[in-house]
């Protein structure tokens, strides 16, 4: 291991702003598709429709069923102040991690529609903040909440699209599969299925779904010299026993995203089927179960472009990112896509 791969500038690329995706192709598998064989060390180009011809015949395929939660509220404080709440997730029964954009103290009371009031607990450190929820002046759990922000929220886009979200994006940034309420991103290599692609998918190949929920912790630049230093965010997970069953054996896989990876990588190095996922993939922890990878392209210097990294090194990464900007793929949640084989 050299030290360029430990260090996070070597992880920096140059992107045109033009080639940032701020919203889907349509069809979704009209979308771009670069696929990268690591045996034959060739690059093909094609469109996400042709996928089934890439994905190796002898694969089961696992996904991430999350999903998007509209977790960003706007409301006043009691002084009438704006504010701005991200949720992301629950940490208990009652207490809840958040971000908020504006000034707030410890107790500090914030307004919502539907009379959802949120009241701040603890300050972390790291500017986000920790927060209980009532409605109509009694505590809720999370359950009830969900219902709630879909009444009164906004699909937490990612911000380098620099846009509020829209009608469209409540079904552009969810999957067609999901279904566990939770995420506050969309797991992005997903996104590419159209309902006929995805039925071809399940009739060729075993399909099982697990369940990773997102956090804003995914959009989180490495800020550290070195990425081993970089205090990894952690997010919920639950793995279904006829999945855990399949991670057991020694089946090829396909993982759809950087965040199925983690956790069919955390599994496989814990043998836990539940709970927060914390791992981080990189040239110094490479993958020992994923045998292939369906996956976006990811901003520079972030956990995500280190994830394909550890399976191909970043030097090749670079290059294949290189490639992709040289022909005008896009890029980030609403880009296109890659397949590593």
């Amino acid at each position: 291991m050299n030290l360029e791969e430990l260090l996070t500038s070597s992880y920096d690329y140059e992107l045109p702003s033009q080639l940032i995706a701020k919203s889907p192709v349509h069809p979704r598998d009209n979308a771009k598709l670069l696929v990268y064989n690591r045996q034959t060390k060739s690059i093909t180009h094609t469109t996400f429709k042709h996928l089934l011809e890439y994905v190796p015949k002898v694969c089961d395929v696992f996904l991430n069923d999350t999903k998007v939660i509209k977790a960003r509220i706007f409301g006043t404080k009691s002084s009438g102040g704006k504010v701005e709440l991200l949720f992301n997730k629950p940490l208990n029964a009652h207490e809840y991690l958040v971000m908020i954009r504006g000034k707030v103290k410890l107790e500090t009371e914030l307004f919502f529609d539907n009379a959802l009031v949120a009241t701040v607990i603890r300050l972390h450190a790291d500017g986000s903040r920790v927060v209980s929820f009532t409605h109509n002046d009694k505590e809720i759990r999370f359950e009830e909440l969900v219902q709630i922000l879909d009444e009164i929220g906004h699909i937490p886009l990612p911000p380098y699209m620099q846009r509020e979200d829209n009608k469209e994006d409540e079904t552009d940034y969810q999957t067609l599969f999901a279904k566990n309420a939770g995420a506050v991103a969309a797991p992005t290599a997903s996104l590419h299925f159209t309902p006929e692609l995805f039925e071809a998918l399940e009739q060729r190949h075993q399909t099982h779904k697990i369940t990773l929920h997102v956090g804003a912790g995914t959009f989180k630049p490495v800020e550290v010299e070195h990425i081993l230093e970089h205090p990894m965010h952690s997010e919920y997970f639950n793995i279904p026993k006829e999945s855990a069953k399949v991670l057991e054996s020694n089946r090829a896989i396909l993982a759809v995203g950087t965040t199925v990876t983690r956790t069919v990588e955390y599994f496989s190095r814990t043998g836990k089927v539940g709970g927060e996922c914390d791992l981080f993939l990189n040239p110094n922890n490479k993958p020992k179960r994923v045998t292939h990878l369906l996956t976006n392209f990811h901003l520079p210097k972030s956990t995500l472009i280190m994830l394909v990294s550890a399976f191909v090194g970043r030097e090749k990464t670079l290059e294949l990112y290189h490639e992709a900007i040289e022909k005008k793929y896009r890029f980030f949640s609403y880009g296109d896509a890659m397949l590593i084989i």
